[in-house]
């Protein structure tokens, strides 16, 4: 078991404000993955400060760092500032394995659910 870097690119979403996706936006997130990618909570208890967010997108007002949190039976990602937005929870986090080619959604600060495609993960 070990932190991995994961990297997802915003996928098509028909019917959204990024129909077709962008390779530019999306999330790097440093994860305590256990074998089989799944978010391992003792490894990230354990890691707290490691586990980091990171947005990134070609407009400067979106870009926001923070930190992967947990709470109750929830994965989110958490920003620490204010003008970065509010927690983003990411839909049944702890149920996915983040793998290459996995899709996760994420409720975006705006309310609009977008599909992320996983395109990177390498142990850190």
């Amino acid at each position: 078991m070990a932190l991995s870097r994961v990297v997802m690119r915003l996928t098509r979403n028909p019917g959204t404000s990024h129909p077709d996706g962008d390779d530019h936006r999306g999330y790097t997130v440093v994860a305590p993955l256990d074998a089989s990618g799944h978010l391992d909570l003792e490894l990230w208890r354990a890691n707290k400060q490691d586990c980091t967010v990171l947005r990134f997108s070609p407009d400067e007002d979106e870009k926001a760092d923070g930190w992967l949190t947990h709470r109750g039976s929830h994965w989110y990602f958490r920003y620490d500032e204010e003008d970065e937005g509010p927690d983003e929870p990411v839909y049944r986090l702890g149920d996915h394995a983040l793998r290459l080619g996995e899709y996760l959604t994420i409720h975006e600060a705006d309310g609009e659910d977008l599909t992320y495609k996983i395109t990177d993960v390498v142990k850190v």
